[in-house]
């Protein structure tokens, strides 16, 4: 589990195309607090440690990405030298400042407009039909691994949705949503108790 709290940037350093692809990621973290076999969400994507070195503020770790992982997340992620957001797996006692993120990616959206408002930027992102019902004005979604709060959503007349967001400074310095920029392509995760929420409305309707 995680909490789409942004621990550290970190740089792909090595791609491999093996049965699957093994990556190398650069990141400021220490590597005596990284477990082998341990949970490590990338942008979005929960992965396994499978080797880690380095020193501390300068460590580096290794995970396997599927095929099926690399076909469900935004084009261009897994290449060398993209930049990943990185948040380690919960422990027990840890603050649970974002909202729960359980690392599976939903859907991968588009920014469709960005702009400056104050020191801030507004981004809207696109998303398929079949998501439009989880995303809700003052909602909770998570994008290439960020918790963030929905602030407006506008239907489409194919049932697709728009939404917006809001990122602050802090938000685009510490995280890859700084770069961002229309036609980019962001890994989402719908929040876990709209899943629920549409589940039993689904229900309640049959019966």
């Amino acid at each position: 589990m995680f909490t789409g709290i942004v621990t550290a940037i970190g740089t792909i350093t090595k791609a491999e195309q093996r049965g699957d692809l093994r990556l190398r990621i650069a990141a400021p973290l220490d590597p005596a607090r990284i477990d082998i076999g341990a949970s490590i969400a990338c942008s979005g994507v929960c992965l396994t440690v499978v080797e880690r070195g380095g020193s501390a503020g300068d460590a580096w770790f290794d995970v396997d990405v599927s095929g099926e992982t690399v076909s469900r997340t935004r084009k261009g992620m897994w290449a060398e030298g993209a930049r990943i957001n990185i948040e380690p797996s919960l422990r027990v006692g840890d603050e649970l400042g974002g909202h729960i993120v359980t690392g599976h990616v939903d859907s991968v959206g588009a920014v469709v407009k960005s702009s400056q408002v104050g020191d801030s930027w507004r981004i809207a992102i696109r998303t398929r039909a079949d998501m439009a019902p989880f995303i809700a004005e003052k909602g909770s979604i998570t994008v290439d691994g960020v918790s963030l709060t929905v602030n407006d959503v506008r239907d489409r007349p194919d049932k697709t949705c728009d939404f917006m967001l809001n990122i602050i400074p802090h938000t685009a310095q510490v995280t890859t949503l700084g770069d961002l920029a229309e036609g980019d392509e962001v890994n989402l995760e719908i929040d876990v108790l709209a899943r629920y929420l549409k589940r039993m409305q689904g229900l309640a309707a049959s019966n």
